[in-house]
């Protein structure tokens, strides 16, 4: 089960929250309401952005895995209250990129930019069909040999058309 390698152990009812009471961590973010200084849960800012921005519905929303539950079931059931309608005609939930077989994450320091990694034309080409060719619902997993491994399908590809254009 992905879901349990994943670690996503968030399953309990006070997840959801459309209101966070202030908390010294908050810094300078909160307003002081007639439910006391706080600020708006993260699934609420979410659900207001796509409706500003994006109308009431939309057709497709995306996000990694670990924000099936609780964020997108929040922001489900607050989008659907508000506005009466379907928030989202197809949910697509991707899998995490992972760095030599382990999650990429700042805090476990292995964490990488493109511009780090993709130096030159032909490593975005080889990063692209990388992408293309992996299954958006699996982890992909990122490290040099397999950068190396898509350029070296890319350059058969382009053997291989370079051959059928001097067929045709």
């Amino acid at each position: 089960d992905e879901e349990a390698e994943g670690g996503f152990e968030k399953r309990g009812a006070r997840d959801f929250a459309l209101w966070k009471g202030y908390k010294d961590d908050d810094g300078q973010v909160f307003w002081e309401t007639e439910l006391g200084k706080g600020r708006p849960g993260w699934h609420i800012e979410c659900s207001a952005m796509s409706k500003r921005f994006l109308g009431n519905s939309i057709d497709i929303h995306a996000g990694g895995v670990d924000l099936t539950f609780p964020h997108h079931e929040n922001e489900i059931a607050q989008s659907e209250c508000f506005c009466g309608c379907q928030m989202s005609r197809f949910w697509m939930h991707n899998g995490f990129v992972n760095i030599n077989n382990e999650k990429m994450s700042k805090s476990l320091g292995n964490f990488l930019t493109l511009r780090d990694v993709l130096t030159t034309p032909e490593d975005c080409r080889a990063f692209r069909y990388l992408v293309v060719s992996s299954s958006y619902r699996q982890s992909l997993n990122f490290a040099p040999e397999v950068l190396t491994g898509a350029k070296n399908t890319i350059k058969r590809l382009d053997k291989w058309r370079a051959k059928l254009t001097e067929v045709h």
